[in-house]
């Protein structure tokens, strides 16, 4: 099997959102600081324009789920800040 570039680019986009989250859970990443929710948004767009190569629906539904609960974590994390 070769990895192509859309591979590469949707493994990367893997390894943001699946080491926030591992991240998150050993106590070592803040979810309610900016960082979180913008790498998880990253990540998932990296996932959707590897989808775009090779598309798989229920990749996709869950990737713009994930985007959409991002954009809202970031906005929460940059306007709405807790005291």
């Amino acid at each position: 099997m070769q990895l192509t570039l859309s591979d590469i680019v949707g493994l990367v986009g893997v390894s943001f959102v699946v080491g926030t989250y591992f991240l998150s859970q050993v106590g070592r990443m803040d979810v309610r600081r900016p960082l979180y929710p913008a790498l998880n948004g990253v990540g998932a767009l990296l996932i959707l324009y590897s989808l775009s190569h090779t598309f798989n629906t229920a990749s996709f539904v869950i990737e713009m789920f994930w985007l959409l609960i991002s954009a809202i974590g970031l906005t929460r994390a940059l306007f709405f800040k807790s005291k």
